[in-house]
């Protein structure tokens, strides 16, 4: 009897040790890099803002293999475009229903080079949230989910779609401030959102910014990515 009481002691005791040793931002990496390494996944990213705010972009679907192709359907203004992005390489529908490659892109005038930008910066949701974790003070269990306040550099890189550290021409930011939150289902990630606010600056005009994304996983391992073949020309 004493035997087994002694081994339900060390036992509770382990169990406690390892808990105390748990720390929230591991487990959230952890959950990104286990959907990472699943053989494909989709998922719907929907941005909210503020009534009367003149950026309202619509939902982006996506879809991703492991080591392979990702395919993006975004809408904006009523518009549908989609990417496809393979490595540096991408490839983005024309107006008129072709596709174009991500330097012809790069080298058009107006939106163009918003949307270049954006692809050259883009991640799939495995990859940013590891990255947005990195950037969270202080990552606490909230109820079913994980939460914390983004630090001032990460709500920036947040808040104007440019890479961590990133340098060079741009807009500049003040005022950031943002909030993070991730959710985990059977210890993959299912779903994460960012809120971030601040004064967006760029070429003398300013403009506030509130913006609340959100990310939601599906189709885990049941995801088929179907390339059109001139996207696949395009892909240089």
């Amino acid at each position: 009897m004493k035997t087994s009481v002694l081994l339900g002691m060390i036992t509770t005791m382990a169990m406690s040790l390892l808990a105390a040793d748990s720390n929230p931002k591991d487990e959230v990496i952890g959950a990104a890099k286990k959907l990472a390494e699943k053989p494909n996944y989709s998922w719907k990213t929907t941005i909210a803002v503020p009534e009367g705010s003149q950026f309202r972009p619509g939902p982006t679907e996506g879809k991703t293999e492991k080591d392979g192709v990702t395919l993006l359907t975004m809408s904006f203004g009523g518009n549908e475009s989609q990417a496809v992005l393979k490595g540096e390489k991408a490839a983005v529908t024309t107006p008129d229903g072709g596709w174009q490659s991500i330097a012809e892109l790069e080298n058009a005038e107006g939106p163009g080079r918003f949307w270049a930008r954006m692809l050259r910066n883009f991640k799939a949701p495995a990859a940013q949230a590891s990255e947005m974790v990195a950037d969270v003070k202080d990552l606490k269990k909230d109820g079913d989910a994980y939460a914390g306040d983004l630090t001032e550099a990460g709500a920036k890189t947040l808040l104007t779609f440019r890479p961590r550290g990133g340098g060079g021409e741009g807009p500049t930011v003040s005022d950031a401030k943002g909030t993070a939150k991730f959710w985990l289902k059977d210890g993959v990630l299912a779903k994460y959102e960012f809120k971030v606010t601040g004064k967006v600056s760029f070429n003398g005009n300013d403009r506030d910014v509130d913006r609340t994304t959100t990310t939601e996983i599906k189709d885990i391992g049941s995801t088929k990515v179907e390339v059109p073949a001139e996207a696949k020309q395009n892909l240089n």
